[in-house]
């Protein structure tokens, strides 16, 4: 059951509170030990963990749940709209300031950092979209009217197959067995393969300045 779950007794913002301190410790820690870190790859390195701290509990809680019990919690597991919208703006923010910061001029040790935290602040915002969509999938699918992508199962959707569709839409932007059936559905998997490849070609921006500077 749900309160067998050691995370179920963990809410979203509580989740999501825990990795910001942890985001913000780990920020504090690489401005004052590195000397060549940038106050801009200090902080491309705190939203790095706050964004992986959030997305790896957030999936230590949902992915043993099965059908019975995602249907309880999806309603609540998402943050407030404000929150995730919050969430998606900074993501897509501290990315821009990744890639401007290592295409701004850093040279030697200071470059290599910048290099790495914004790969990093990339990769953690892109899991963190990924798992906020999981977890909007989830809840759209069993608010009233039920359904909006039909699995082809006879069995109730899992948050495991709304990660599934989450992941499959982020990698190749565009779903695969799953049918989207309703044009509220299209338009957020619309919104949500737009802005995964917007953090694709972020992370192919970067990999090019890394080849481009060996």
């Amino acid at each position: 059951m749900a309160e067998d779950i050691a995370w179920g007794d963990v809410t979203p913002a509580t989740r999501l509170a825990a990795s910001a301190v942890a985001g913000v410790a780990a920020g504090v820690v690489m401005a004052r030990s590195v000397p060549d870190a940038s106050t801009v790859t200090a902080a491309l390195v705190g939203w790095a963990v706050l964004a992986l701290g959030y997305s790896l509990s957030t999936w230590a809680f949902f992915w043993g749940l099965d059908a019975d019990q995602t249907r309880t919690h999806a309603t609540r597991e998402e943050p407030t709209r404000v929150a995730a919208g919050v969430l998606l703006l900074t993501a897509c923010i501290m990315s821009l300031i990744g890639i401007v910061d290592v295409l701004s001029g850093a040279q030697g040790r200071a470059r290599d950092l910048g290099i790495t935290a914004a790969m990093a602040a990339v990769l953690a915002s892109w899991l963190a979209l990924q798992t906020l969509f999981t977890v909007r999938y989830a809840r759209d699918w069993y608010a009233e009217p039920l359904g909006g992508v039909d699995f082809h199962q006879d069995a109730p959707p899992r948050y495991s197959d709304f990660a599934y569709l989450s992941l499959t839409i982020a990698m190749s932007f565009a779903t695969s067995d799953p049918d989207v059936v309703d044009s509220g559905t299209r338009r957020l998997v619309l919104v949500h393969a737009l802005l995964s490849y917007l953090f694709g070609t972020f992370l192919v921006a970067l990999l090019v300045n890394v080849v481009a500077g060996l």
